[in-house]
């Protein structure tokens, strides 16, 4: 019996004394976790911001976005009316072309030997089979010019009627609508490079639609003081469906008006 009552002692003791160990640890632990909380909510708070180098590039993102949803509007000075490449360039005796070598790079067939700009070429055969559809048939007299044969034909009227006359009728050289491949001058085979072409039918049918396909009869006769040349019902530029319509629903016959641009005389 004593010996027994000794080995219970030791296992109490031994019992009593995890339980205190357990105690003490559970008291650590609690004061450790209570000043971990107390030092997390002395802390200051932090907002949680964009790197500066991200919102720059969120920022230009954006603005990238929105310069690409923005639809594209074309504005009316889209075309140039100074550059020989552009549609819409005006070639008077005030505006020569610049310079006055210039030779259009898009050249292409439009019937009869001639050329004339791709733009161009594909306006007047649209006129042509609509002209023919109507009954109406007309073709090509000439298109593109070089100032080389520019130069020979002025040179040529010089010679003939003097130039006071020539200027009237004939552009010198670097200022001629032939030389940008956008002007040609068409006909029947009757009244062919004469005021008569504009009281034939095709020719009244010209005059009326000509615009649809973005052309316009150049020197009208109503307005010779402002183009600076004679009446010419066959000599048709093109300068696209946007501006020969507007010119045609605003009622202004030349790019003269419609620009505000001069060119009666050199």
């Amino acid at each position: 019996m004593v010996q027994v009552s000794k080995h219970r002692s030791l296992r109490i003791n031994r019992r009593t004394g995890r339980i205190i160990g357990i105690i003490c640890l559970t008291l650590l632990l609690g004061v450790l976790a209570f000043r971990a909380r107390e030092q997390h909510a002395s802390a200051p708070k932090q907002e949680t911001t964009p790197d500066s180098s991200e919102t720059e590039r969120a920022t230009e993102n954006t603005s990238q976005n929105s310069e690409t949803n923005t639809p594209d509007t074309a504005p009316v000075a889209s075309f140039s009316t100074t550059d020989p490449s552009s549609i819409w360039v005006i070639v008077n005796k005030q505006h020569p072309l610049s310079p006055t070598s210039y030779t259009p790079t898009d050249l292409v067939g439009i019937g009869s030997g001639q050329l004339a700009r791709n733009a161009a070429a594909s306006a007047l055969a649209s006129l042509f089979a609509a002209a023919k559809s109507n009954g109406t048939p007309i073709y090509v007299l000439s298109g593109y010019r070089s100032y080389a044969t520019q130069s020979g034909l002025y040179n040529n009227y010089v010679q003939t009627d003097g130039q006071t006359a020539a200027d009237t009728y004939s552009a010198r050289p670097g200022y001629s609508e032939h030389q940008t491949g956008l002007a040609a001058d068409v006909g029947t085979g009757t009244c062919d490079l004469d005021i008569c072409f504009g009281n034939t039918d095709a020719g009244k049918w010209v005059a009326a639609n000509a615009y649809k396909y973005g052309l316009i009869v150049r020197y009208p006769a109503d307005k010779t003081t402002t183009t600076g040349y004679q009446y010419e019902p066959w000599h048709l530029r093109y300068v696209g469906v946007e501006l020969a319509t507007d010119m045609h629903d605003k009622g202004i016959s030349t790019l003269e008006e419609y620009f505000g641009s001069g060119g009666t005389s050199y």
